[in-house]
Formats: structure tokens, sequence, C-alpha cells
């Protein structure tokens, strides 16, 4: 494959990514995007593509960091599209065919899956979306012959090996496991211009508490986290939430036991721990099945991958 000018491919894309507020807008979003030997890729084509992925970006970013976002949705467009040109021409190449009679049947389907089978309803539809019928039952016929040209290349009765299955539940445990967890109330206490009275104060606090107090009444009253109108709650909470001394402290605590007084940087705090669930892991038997089948997807993806990658060797191929 011909090396690739970045450099033209990056303004080609800034121009795309501003494109709506310049005055040549039209020309350059009508422009080519890349050739696939013979066969030109449009930027409308790209634009067709990626509609709805932008439309999402736009609600995540702003400024920069949504330009940059837009250009890397453009560039893997425009590669997906390279790729399904290259599928369509070597069905050409092979010399298959598809009868018209197979699309009909498909769109026939959508109608009746899709609409009820109101075929007005579906024709009103595709020509707000800009499509006409004979536009439409085009890129059906494109979809088949690359669902159909994918599976005879890449091949669906991948075995992976038992040992294979075994080592990715042992690399990955994490993901089959729950970590230990308490349901936890907190008190913090500001040490302030009087560090020794702050301190009284939470030994006081923790007095009452041990008196029958509730722990929450006492939180709301007298704690200055942001936790204080939920009377101290934080709910349900593994070891990942607390910084490692107050971890350290909360999870060696028994249900329904306080701690003592934490000095703590700038703060005296107060645990209290209400329950506890045990982290668990599910056994290698009940997950085996669906890591099977994960690996045999991965698998099927690297082989198709594969199939692309000697396609475009093949191939001329420039990106504007």
């Amino acid at each position: 494959m011909p090396r690739i000018s970045f450099l033209r491919l990056a303004l080609a894309l800034a121009i795309l990514a501003i494109a709506p507020f310049a005055a040549m807008a039209q020309d350059v979003l009508n422009g080519i995007a890349a050739v696939v030997n013979d066969e030109v890729i449009t930027f409308s084509q790209v634009r067709e593509l990626v509609g709805a992925k932008e439309q999402g970006a736009r609600q995540q970013f702003q400024g920069e960091m949504l330009v940059e976002k837009i250009k890397e949705i453009r560039l893997q467009a425009i590669n997906d599209l390279i790729d399904r040109q290259l599928i369509l021409q070597e069905f050409k190449k092979q010399k298959f065919q598809i009868p018209d009679y197979f699309i009909n049947d498909r769109v026939n389907t959508i109608i009746r899956e899709e609409f009820g089978g109101d075929r007005q309803a579906f024709l009103r539809t595709i020509e707000a979306q800009g499509y006409t019928l004979d536009r439409f039952k085009d890129l059906e016929r494109d979809k088949i012959i690359v669902q159909e040209m994918t599976r005879s290349a890449v091949k669906q009765n991948v075995i992976i090996p038992e040992s294979q299955v075994e080592q990715f539940y042992k690399e990955n445990i994490s993901e089959f496991s729950t970590d230990e967890e308490i349901k936890l109330r907190m008190i913090a206490i500001k040490k302030g211009d009087s560090s020794a009275a702050q301190r009284r104060l939470t030994e006081e606090i923790r007095a009452k508490i041990a008196d029958g107090v509730e722990f929450g009444e006492m939180a709301h009253m007298y704690s200055n986290h942001s936790t204080q109108d939920q009377f101290g709650d934080w709910g349900w909470i593994n070891k990942k939430v607390l910084n490692e001394d107050l971890t350290k402290a909360a999870f060696s605590l028994k249900p329904g036991e306080v701690s003592q007084v934490l000095e703590i940087g700038d703060t005296y705090y107060l645990l209290f721990v209400e329950a506890k669930k045990a982290g668990t892991q599910r056994p290698f038997k009940e997950v085996r099945d669906d890591i099977e089948k994960r690996l045999i997807q991965m698998e099927r993806q690297k082989l198709r991958q594969e199939w692309l990658q000697r396609l475009r060797k093949k191939a001329f191929i420039k990106m504007y």
C-alpha cells in the first residue's frame, strides 16, 4: 500500500471539521476524501456515516476537544469506508452477483417488520433521511455483500483451546470478582484554630454515641463533611473510595462498631460501619462459556483485520 500523506489528511479533516462555518463549505464537503483503486470516497459519504456519532460528541465535548474528537470520528469513518470499498471491489473481482429479487425481499422484510407492512410510511421515512428507494436498495445490497464476504473470508468454526479459556479467567480474575464492601457513616470535624478543643468535641461526640445516641444524628449535627445532610451516610463502598488511612480503619471495624477518634491531616474522624458484605468470586465453571464466546469473537475480529490488511496491501489507496 502506498504511503499516505498524513499532512494532507490532517488538513482535509480540519477543513471538514470547520466546513459548516466556511464560505466554500459545500465544495469541500462534496470533495474527495479518499481513492480506493479507481473508485472515489467523498466527504458526503463520510458525513452520511458519522452523523449520529458527531451529534453525540457535540453533547459531550467543547472547543479544541470537540474538534479533535470530530477529526477522530471522521478519520475512523474514512477507514471504514475504505474497508467497505475494498470488500465490494473484491466481490466484483470474484464476479459474484446478488439477484434483484433477493434485495427486494430484504426491503419487503424491513417494511413488514419495522413499518407494520405500511409501504408508504417506509417511503416517507427514507425520503426524510435523504434516500431514494433505489439508493436505499443499493445500500442494502452493499450491506449484504460486506456481511457475506466477511463471513466467507473469516472462518466461523473457531476453536479456542481450553487452556486459553482458563488462562483468560486467571489473568482477568478481577472482572469476575466483587470487592469486599462496607456500609459506612462518617463524622468529620475540622481542627480549625483550636485543635485540642475540636478533639475534645470529637471525643464527646463518640461518648454520646456510646451512650446510645444515633451516629447519624451526631453526624447531621456536627460533621463538617459534605455528607452532613445525609446524616454522614456514604452508602456501600469498597476499598477504592477512601484514602489509605481511612480505608484501613474503616475495613477493620465490625458491623455496629464505632472507630476511635482518628486524626488524619487537618481533620478528626469517627467512622461507623453499619454492615459488611464479603467479596465474592464467580467460579470458572459459571463463566467459562461466556469467556469462550468472547475469545471466539476476538479471534474472528483478528482474522477479519488480517483479511482486510491483505486486501489493503494489494490495493492503491490514497487519503486526502
